[in-house]
C-alpha cells in the first residue's frame, strides 16, 4: 500500500531526479571507455563508433537524452524551491519539467531518425 505522502507529484519528481541521477552515473563508465578509446587510437574509436550505430545504441542514446533532461529539470525545480520565495506552483514546475523532457526526447528522435 502506498502511503499518502508517496502519492504526491513532488514525491515522484524526487524519485525521477534520484533514478535519473543513478542511471546517468551508471552510464559514465561507458562514456569514459569511449574517451579512452579516442585517446588510444583512431581505429579503436572507429570500432566502438561502428558498434554504436546499432539501433539498440540509438534507443539508449534517446534514453540518455531523456534522462539528462529529467535530471536537469528536476534539479532546477529543487533549486527554484530552495532559492525563490514562492512555493505555490510546485505541481506546475513538475509538469513543466515532464513536458520539457518529453519535448526534448521527441526532438532528439526527429533529428536522429
Amino acid at each position: 500500500m502506498i502511503r499518502p505522502s508517496r502519492n504526491h507529484p513532488g514525491f515522484w519528481a524526487f524519485v525521477a531526479h534520484r533514478v535519473s541521477g543513478v542511471a546517468l552515473a551508471l552510464f559514465l563508465p561507458l562514456h569514459f571507455l569511449a574517451l579512452g578509446l579516442a585517446l588510444e587510437s583512431d581505429a579503436a574509436l572507429d570500432r566502438f563508433l561502428s558498434a554504436a550505430d546499432n539501433p539498440v545504441f540509438k534507443i539508449a542514446e534517446w534514453g540518455l537524452v531523456v534522462l539528462l533532461t529529467v535530471h536537469l529539470c528536476a534539479g532546477l525545480r529543487v533549486m527554484a524551491l530552495e532559492f525563490l520565495p514562492w512555493r505555490d506552483s510546485r505541481k506546475g514546475l513538475i509538469g513543466l519539467g515532464a513536458v520539457t523532457a518529453v519535448a526534448v526526447g521527441a526532438i532528439f528522435l526527429l533529428r536522429v531518425g
